[in-house]
Formats: structure tokens, C-alpha cells, sequence
């Protein structure tokens, strides 16, 4: 009868075996830990894996006639596996020399995030010394999808020699949590960016909502999907092939379908960061190689940015306005009958390593360069992210960042149209009263942000306001200590921060409910390789280094246009210098120390200005502080506190660095009091606007910084 059921589910769910099978030959004990998203992963693994396997079934799903029925039919046993007392029966079978299949989440998964692991599958891969063979299960859950069981490389699980038994365990358990998420990753189809797209049109549906912006209007896919189709087709007659062309948009459904249509024609778009000044994108202009602007007559006017387009000379603007008069009988019949019909055919063919999107860094400490992303990349990093953090349809999520801060193209913008996870954009994160209104007004249960912006949210926010936010992830900057405290009581949502930069599509780390502790920016992302650099004077830690699939293709910068220089640090080629000082603790963690850069040497110290700011925070937390390097005019470096504390006085410093236990050296030289720091639209302060201010007239400095304040902040605007 077994030979018949795999006959029937081999024809029916086109059931497929990849990967390496020659553990299955000379493993003597076999442990094999899979992902469950179906309880027909129970019958595949049993039946289609070499060495017929006993597969151990959470006991909740025997119940069910049909289920009894195929159990009967093939080698299993039911245990919990929250149960310790498990542990000695599945250990019996391995020593017997018996393949085991195991699922550690010890429960159906709703998404495809690794949910809880429990630790008795990992105490038995280390107590049986056994192979430990990821194999991810992919049953077929669409009509267009066969069924896959991939078979990844064998491991083995070690605890560690050294420690409490309860100390190995944890180990164990956190090395099988990284088999797992690892697996996911691995196992995702890699793909050019549009057809992830498409994939999630036909998994979710044309009808199913997925965007919303200002207009108060919910987009569903199908209409994403013939926003972004007709607009490739208009792009292709005035751009070339592969062209790089520039797109100055604002926070909109619309800007979303201009770089998915660029993307379906085989163009690149290069997303101008408008709020940095017409120098600037003239800069990122030439570095990037951008002859052609997709942009808005009225975004233009609206935001009085005819300047901007004035410093972009050569280049040829296409306004969307313009561009839907061109759209005849012709192109509708087109759209209509085949590109909406046939969309995999209605786009250019493209290769996962092709470039997919420009992004240009923030320009806070240095000139913007362009990071070059390609398809992989991008995909990589939202696959990256959906196997630590749960991201569902059920969800909303609110995304105040521009579309040109890496931050918000991929997980803000590109994660939920590939998840199905709906996602209101608003126009400007600038406007504090406004944010939190949106949420309430929306439902909104996931909030992407900065420190600076979610410290101002809840300064104006109702604690009502928040009510339905399960989750609030922090990037672009460090997460201020008082600013999580303040959300957490509040409001009861304790803040998961992430790390990145743009160079990595950007996500490098992620807090998550199952890898948190305060201070920390969460493990790293499955799959990505990291080296640890010591720097002379840090005691610990090092210099980060890291490579990985979400890793950029390399940059465009000013001096080179349109050349793509490769990423390249001290480790070696194909790694990147993060710039950041970081710690790594057992557990996994990450704790961020500061950035290379902000490391000051006086007194033959080496002093960090994050430090410092660290401790204008102890002694003023309701106040905002930003420290930078002054070189005076004999050679020597003193450091310089930017405060909108009036009242703080080096005496506090000082006081706040003794209970914290650090050196006078982290106590500001000079104090400049300021009304507002100056803020960057992807919410990072500006480090290069405040080191300006230190240098020449002191009097015309104090005036400058006096009349910084960000928008729709209010007269009496203080941070959370």
C-alpha cells in the first residue's frame, strides 16, 4: 500500500528529491530536522527519502481518519517534543543505526519564518553524536508548484566542552536554530525581483490588497501589477537597454510602480534622495551615469524642488503626467490581452546577479556614493529576514521612510510585496503629529522607523495611537535606551532594533522576539559571513567585516562614473568594511560600539564620540545630543557636544561618567546649545551639517545652529 500512496502523491504533487543523497549511504546515525508547513510533510519525508526513515509526529496532528489512515501506512512515532521524556526513545532508534526525522518547531508553522525551537531535538543530535541533514519541505501548497524535498549539506551540533549542562544545552539549541533559518534561506528560489512579484500575485491573488498611501486608496496586486506593466512598456521607448535612469518620486504607490516598471523593462532605477540638495544629486547623477529622471510635474511643484531639476544638466525629464497622455488604443490592447494574460512574457529576461536598483549612501559622515544592488541581493536580504521575523498578510505595516533610504526599499516597500503583507506608505516621516493618526486610523501592526523619528511619535502620540502594533523595528541609527523605555511604557511595545547598511540591501542583524536583549542589535542574518578585525586601542571587539548573498554588486562613485567598483576590505576581496566596532557575544548577539570614524585619539586614548553621547544621554535623557571631532588650529582634536539640553553643564557630564563607570575622556570638551539637531530625511543626524558648524565664526555657527528644526516638530518640540 506505501508503494502505492508514493505512486499516487509522485504523479499527483510531481514530487521531486534534490540535493545530496550520499549521507542517506554512509551516515551510520542520521537525524533529520525539516521545516513543517503542512501535515503532508509527514507522508513525503517518510516515504520519498532514501532509507525509509521513522518520523516523529507531534501528537496533535493523529487525529483525522484519513491522517490515521496513512500514518498506519508508514514508519513513525508520536512524541512531544516539549516532553525531555521523548528524548530516550529517539535515541534508541538512532543507536539502532534507524534514520529520524524530526520537525524542531514541534508544531505546524503559519509563514515561513522559523518559529520556537525546542531544545530536545538539539540535546539529541549532541547527545547521539548523530549527522544532523537539514531537508527542506516545500509540499506543493500552490497549483503551479511542484512539490520539493531539498536535501542540504550534513552537520554536526556541538555544545561546547566547557560550561553548565544547562549552558551546552543552549548552545546546542542556538546552533539548531541557525541550521534552521540557514535552510530557509538556502532553500529560497532565487529569482529576478519582478518575477518574486509575479510569484506573489499568483500566490496571493490579483484581488488581494497589498499597498496604500495618502489617497486613501487600498491597491490590490492586479493593480500594481498594470500600474508597473504599462509603465515599462511607456520607459522602454525613451530609455535604452539596461540604462540606469533616475527616479524622483515621493513616498507613493506610483513611485513603487515606476521602479517595478523600470525593473520589468531590464532598466535600472537610481532613487535620488530629493531632500539632500541639488549638489548632491547632481553628485549621485554623474556618479551613477543617469542621463534620464522619471519624476511628477507636481510632486516638482508641490515640493518646490524646480531647483533640483534645474542642477541636472544633459538630462532628459520624463514626468508621469506626460507620460499616461502616450498610453493609446494600442498599448491598452496590449495590456489588456497580453501583458495582464501573460505577464512573464510581457517582461525583459534578466539574470539574479543583473543590477536591480541604485541607492546612494546617506552622505551623514562623507560625499554620497552609489550602491549598486543586484536581484539577488535584494531578494536574498527579504529571504533573510523572513526566517527570523514573522511577516504575514494578516499584518499591516506603516512605512514613513523614503523610498531612497535602503531601509525602506527592501524591507519597507519590497518585503511586503513579496510576503503579501500590506503596507501603507506615507509621504514624509517628518510629520510626528500625522504618523501616529495613521496608525490608529489603520490598523497598523508593524512600524518601521529610527530612533529620532519613534522618539518623536511618541512625544505627540496618544498611547491609544499604538494599540495594535505588535511589532516596531528600529534601524538607520542606534536605538536611544530612553526611547525604548518611553515606547515600552508607553505604549507596550518593546522596540526591536536592527543593524545594516545600504552596502547590504541593507539588513545586517535583526532583533527578534527569539533573539533579544537590551543594547543588542539581535544575531546575524542566516547566511551572512562575518570576520571580527581588532583595532588598536579598542579593547573589545573589532572592526565588523562581512560578505553574504544579500552583499552589493559594488559602487559608482563621482570620481569613476558608471563604473562598478567591487567590494573589496582588508579581509579580502568579495568582503566589505563595515566601519562599525562591534562585540559578539556566545549567545549570538550583536552589540554595536560605534564606527571607526567617530573614534577620536586625545590624550593618547582613543575615545569614542558615540560613548560620549552615551553619557549626555545619562545625564539629560529627555533631551537630543550629538557629538562631533573638532581639529583645532594648532593640530590637536577636541570633541564637541551639540545639545538641545539649555541647562546641561559639563558638571552633569561629568557626574553621568562616573556613575557609568567611564573615563573623563568621554566627557564632552566643548558644549554648543542648539534648538534642533539637524535631522536627514532617512532619519540619521547630520553629522557633516554640525562638524560644519565648528569651524570658523563662532558667532555666526550659534545663529546657524539656532535656527535648525525639523519639519512640523512645533515650537516647544522636545524628543521622547
Amino acid at each position: 500500500m506505501s508503494f502505492l500512496i508514493r505512486l499516487l502523491l509522485r504523479v499527483a504533487l510531481r514530487v521531486r528529491v534534490l540535493g545530496d543523497l550520499t549521507p542517506f549511504a554512509h551516515a551510520d546515525r542520521l537525524l533529520i530536522v525539516a521545516n513543517h508547513h503542512s501535515r503532508l510533510d509527514v507522508v513525503l519525508l517518510a516515504l520519498f527519502l532514501p532509507r525509509q526513515p521513522v518520523v516523529v509526529v507531534p501528537p496533535e496532528e493523529t487525529a483525522g481518519r484519513l491522517t490515521g489512515w496513512l500514518l498506519s501506512h508508514i514508519p513513525h512515532e508520536v512524541h512531544d517534543l516539549g516532553n525531555p521524556a521523548s528524548m530516550k526513545r529517539v535515541l534508541r532508534l538512532l543507536r539502532s543505526g534507524r534514520p529520524v526525522v524530526l520537525f524542531p518547531e514541534g508544531r505546524l508553522a503559519e509563514n515561513g519564518a522559523v518559529m520556537k525551537i525546542y531544545p530536545v531535538p538539539a540535546l539529541i543530535a549532541l547527545k547521539s553524536g548523530a549527522n544532523v541533514l537539514p531537508v527542506h519541505v516545500d509540499a506543493g501548497r500552490y497549483a503551479w508548484s511542484a512539490s520539493r524535498l531539498q536535501v542540504f549539506s550534513a552537520t554536526h551540533i556541538d555544545g561546547g566542552t566547557s560550561g553548565s549542562a544547562r549552558r551546552r544545552r543552549a548552545l546546542a539549541t542556538r546552533r539548531l536554530i541557525d541550521i534552521m533559518q540557514t535552510m530557509t534561506v538556502q532553500a529560497t528560489p532565487f529569482k529576478p525581483l519582478y518575477e518574486c512579484f509575479l510569484d506573489a500575485v499568483e500566490r496571493h491573488g490579483r484581488a488581494a490588497p497589498v499597498m496604500e498611501d495618502q489617497g486613501d486608496q487600498v491597491h490590490p496586486y492586479g493593480e500594481i501589477l498594470r500600474m508597473s506593466l504599462a509603465l515599462s512598456r511607456l520607459l522602454r521607448r525613451h530609455t535604452r537597454d539596461r540604462e540606469t535612469v533616475g527616479v524622483l518620486l515621493p513616498n507613493v504607490v506610483a513611485a513603487v510602480a515606476v521602479v517595478l516598471g523600470l525593473t520589468a523593462a531590464r532598466r535600472v532605477p537610481a532613487i535620488f534622495n530629493y531632500s539632500a540638495g541639488p549638489l548632491a544629486v547632481e553628485g549621485a547623477r554623474v556618479a551613477a551615469g543617469v542621463r534620464t529622471v522619471v519624476t511628477s510635474r507636481r510632486f516638482i511643484q508641490q515640493a518646490q524642488l524646480q531647483p533640483l531639476l534645474d542642477a541636472l544638466p544633459g538630462c532628459t525629464v520624463l514626468f508621469l503626467e506626460d507620460l499616461r497622455k502616450q498610453f493609446g488604443v494600442l498599448d491598452k490592447l496590449w495590456l489588456v490581452a497580453f501583458a495582464m494574460r501573460l505577464p512573464r512574457l510581457a517582461i525583459e529576461k534578466q539574470s539574479t546577479l543583473d543590477p536591480v536598483v541604485v541607492l546612494f549612501t546617506s552622505g551623514s559622515e562623507d560625499r554620497p556614493k552609489g550602491v549598486v544592488l543586484s536581484h539577488h541581493a535584494v531578494v536574498a536580504n527579504v529571504a533573510q529576514m523572513r526566517a527570523v521575523f514573522e511577516f504575514s498578510p494578516a499584518d499591516k505595516v506603516l512605512n514613513p521612510l523614503p523610498l531612497y533610504h535602503a531601509y525602506s526599499f527592501t524591507a519597507g516597500v519590497m518585503l511586503p510585496l513579496i510576503t503579501g503583507t500590506r503596507v501603507n506608505l506615507y509621504l514624509s516621516p517628518l510629520r510626528y503629529r500625522a504618523i501616529p493618526e495613521v496608525s490608529y486610523k489603520r490598523d497598523c501592526t508593524i512600524l518601521f522607523g529610527t530612533s529620532t523619528f519613534l522618539s518623536y511619535y511618541a512625544r505627540y502620540a496618544n498611547p491609544m495611537d499604538f494599540s495594535r502594533l505588535r511589532h516596531v523595528i528600529s534601524g538607520g541609527e542606534k536605538l536611544s535606551p530612553e526611547v525604548a523605555r518611553v515606547w515600552m511604557e508607553k505604549f507596550g511595545v518593546r522596540i526591536m532594533e536592527g543593524y545594516g547598511s545600504t552596502e547590504c540591501a541593507p539588513v545586517i542583524s535583526l532583533a527578534t522576539p527569539a533573539a533579544f536583549r537590551r543594547g543588542a542589535v539581535g544575531s546575524f542574518l542566516p547566511g551572512v559571513e562575518y570576520r571580527i578585525e581588532p583595532m588598536d586601542g579598542i579593547e573589545k571587539g573589532g572592526v565588523l567585516h562581512v560578505r553574504g548573498p544579500n552583499l552589493m554588486l559594488g559602487y559608482y562613485r563621482y570620481q569613476n562614473p558608471g563604473v562598478i567598483e567591487a567590494p573589496r576590505s582588508g579581509v579580502g576581496q568579495g568582503w566589505y568594511d563595515t566601519g562599525d566596532v562591534v562585540e559578539h557575544d556566545e549567545d549570538g548577539l550583536v552589540y554595536i560600539t560605534g564606527r571607526v570614524k567617530r573614534f577620536a585619539k586625545i590624550a593618547g586614548e582613543m575615545v569614542s564620540l558615540d560613548m560620549i553621547e552615551h553619557v549626555a544621554r545619562e545625564a539629560s535623557p529627555d533631551f537630543h545630543h550629538a557629538a562631533v571631532l573638532n581639529v583645532q588650529d594648532f593640530g590637536g582634536e577636541t570633541t564637541v557636544l551639540f545639545t538641545t539640553d539649555p541647562k546641561l553643564t559639563r558638571g552633569r557630564l561629568q557626574e553621568a561618567a562616573r556613575n557609568l563607570g567611564t573615563h573623563d575622556l568621554s566627557v564632552a570638551r566643548r558644549l554648543v546649545q542648539v534648538r534642533e539637531l539637524p535631522i536627514l530625511a532617512s532619519g540619521k543626524i547630520d553629522y557633516v551639517a554640525l562638524k560644519s558648524l565648528t569651524e570658523g565664526d563662532a558667532v555666526r555657527r550659534l545663529l546657524a545652529a539656532a535656527m535648525l528644526k525639523p519639519v512640523d516638530a512645533g515650537e516647544d518640540a522636545r524628543p521622547a
